[in-house]
This record gives structure tokens, C-alpha cells and sequence, in this order.
């Protein structure tokens, strides 16, 4: 039971348009400026985008370079290679 909910939504956000996956992300980007921390805002970007590349592209779209800059900055070493990947 736990493996088929355990895919954070990903079977709903398939079903969902370009423009829900884009609102969606930018309502994480929302909570990210409000203390969301930034591992959970890349990893459920990516959930809701479908794949890492689309993912990267929405948050390119709604966070400045400075905002991408410093939570790269203030990421802890573990998820340092994790954030960049998505924000650099």
C-alpha cells in the first residue's frame, strides 16, 4: 500500500495541463520565499513537472538568478550537488 502512495502525486500531476504543472510550481516558489526548505521546492517541482529538465525551466522562469544564487549559497553540503542541479 505504501509503494503505490508513495510517488508524492506524481500519477495526478501527469494528468494535469502545462499551465496547472506551471501554477502549481510557482505556488512552491511562494512557500520557498516563506521558509519551504529548498530540497523539498526541487524535488516536488520535479515531481509536479514530470521530469528534473522541465522542472529546472519553471524554476529558471520564477526565481531570480540572486534568489537561485543564494539558496545554492545556503544549501548544506548533502543537498548542495542536488540544488545546483536544479537552480544553477
Amino acid at each position: 500500500m505504501l509503494d503505490s502512495n508513495n510517488d508524492l502525486g506524481a500519477a495526478l500531476f501527469k494528468t494535469w495541463t502545462e499551465k496547472q504543472r506551471s501554477d502549481e510550481i510557482e505556488k512552491l516558489v511562494h512557500g520557498f520565499r516563506n521558509g519551504i526548505p529548498v530540497g523539498i521546492l526541487c524535488k516536488m517541482s520535479e515531481t509536479i513537472a514530470g521530469d528534473r529538465k522541465k522542472a529546472r525551466k519553471y524554476l529558471r522562469q520564477f526565481l531570480s538568478a540572486e534568489e537561485r544564487k543564494s539558496a545554492v549559497e545556503a544549501a548544506s553540503e548533502a543537498m548542495n550537488p542536488l540544488v545546483k542541479s536544479f537552480l544553477l
